[in-house]
């Protein structure tokens, strides 16, 4: 979010300077791992439809302008029980948006995708328009353009802290003092200690994605036979995979791990973590069961009811928050980036960002939503 907000915010003609405590893109966050999926018929919400729509718009101005290719189309799958949080809430998304979805039983999925093996009472929704990104080129890509409309970025430069005054901010940095009129918060799994009345809101999340090459030479995980999916294996458990780019079959949990402190996480991958994935491609994807090539830890950064926080400070509405995205946020970045630059110049934008206010923690900054209009 923070890079693509430095572009957006760079070619609308505002002075920039952004901060990482990294040197982006690195793989100590949430925006890292060859591959992110991009889906349109989203089971979580259908109130992300317009705002993927529009994220697919920017991630190919993004393409032209940097010359990268940034998205393959894959197609997509949301595989579960007919009932299932996944089937159904992928089934509502298209129908409220009218998009080209189809559903196929256990037989029809298995024939068109023999890469995979079905349950017997697995249905899925098809959705043509899915696929994968690759988020270290997409921020690469983001910062580089920052730079061309002349952006400052400070990288290994830790911000320690801010403070607010009429009509401005102050950010304290490891290397000084940086002041500015507006502030953009969008650390991620360290916005806790930027905003530390989020900490009692916000859960950091340690997973585990793994890379497998195949138990023998198929052609099934190509890009052009093996979709982007995501199954509810279980009532209320899912998974996720991406088929072979050039560096196996890359399968994951999806909100399976342990709470951690980004400073401290475990950056190691167990045995018996790899069995877990492992075990789950046996069962569903057993042509992909083969040597282990790579396996990696990403944070989530989780917040109750695991929608995003886009909005003003409460107390300082020269300062805007962003980007806690409880693991389901990457593809909607480009988009977002936009926003936050409307928001900072015009104090609007055109999509709804209610389900996404501060005050509907009661615990956390703000105060309990009461359903009234969003500033933005």
């Amino acid at each position: 979010m923070g890079s693509a907000a430095a572009f957006h915010l760079a070619r609308a003609g505002c002075r920039v300077v952004g901060f990482d405590r990294f040197t982006p893109p690195h793989a100590l966050g949430s925006s890292h791992g060859k591959s992110r999926i991009i889906r349109e018929a989203y089971f979580e919400d259908p109130l992300y439809v317009p705002l993927v729509q529009r994220a697919y718009e920017c991630w190919a101005e993004l393409e032209a302008l940097s010359g990268r290719r940034l998205l393959t189309r894959t197609g997509g799958l949301m595989i579960g029980p007919r009932d299932g949080a996944v089937v159904r809430g992928a089934r509502t998304s298209a129908v409220a948006h009218g998009l080209s979805c189809e559903e196929l039983d256990a037989r029809e999925l298995a024939r068109r995708v023999p890469g995979f093996r079905p349950g017997d009472d697995d249905v899925a929704i098809w959705e043509p328009r899915a696929g994968v990104l690759a988020p270290e080129a997409a921020i690469q890509s983001h910062l580089e353009q920052a730079l061309r409309h002349g952006a400052e970025l400070r990288f290994d430069e830790p911000v320690l802290g801010w403070s607010a005054a009429p009509g401005g901010v102050r950010v304290t940095s490891a290397r000084g003092a940086t002041d500015a009129r507006t502030l953009v918060i969008a650390a991620g799994a360290w916005v806790r200690e930027l905003v530390p009345a989020l900490a009692r809101s916000l859960v950091v999340e340690r997973n585990v994605v793994c890379w497998f090459d195949p138990s023998r030479p198929t052609p099934r995980f190509a890009p052009e036979h093996f979709p982007v999916f995501i199954h509810e294996y279980e009532r209320g458990k899912a998974w996720y995979g991406f088929p072979d780019l050039g560096d196996g079959v890359k399968l994951a949990l999806h909100h399976q791990g342990e709470p951690v402190d980004p400073a401290t996480v475990r950056r190691t991958v167990a045995p018996a973590e790899v069995a877990r994935v492992r075990a789950l491609a046996r069962r569903y994807v057993p042509d992909a069961d083969g040597p282990l090539r790579e396996a990696a830890v990403c944070l989530y950064t989780n917040t109750p009811d695991e929608h995003f926080i886009l909005d003003h400070h409460p107390d300082h509405p020269q300062v805007l928050v962003a980007s806690p995205c409880s693991g389901h946020g990457f593809k909607f970045s480009s988009a977002i980036g936009e926003v936050i630059a409307d928001l900072v110049r015009e104090g609007r934008t055109r999509f709804d960002l209610r389900p996404f206010r501060l005050g509907r923690f009661a615990n956390g900054v703000g105060r309990p939503d009461a359903g009234g209009p969003s500033r933005a």
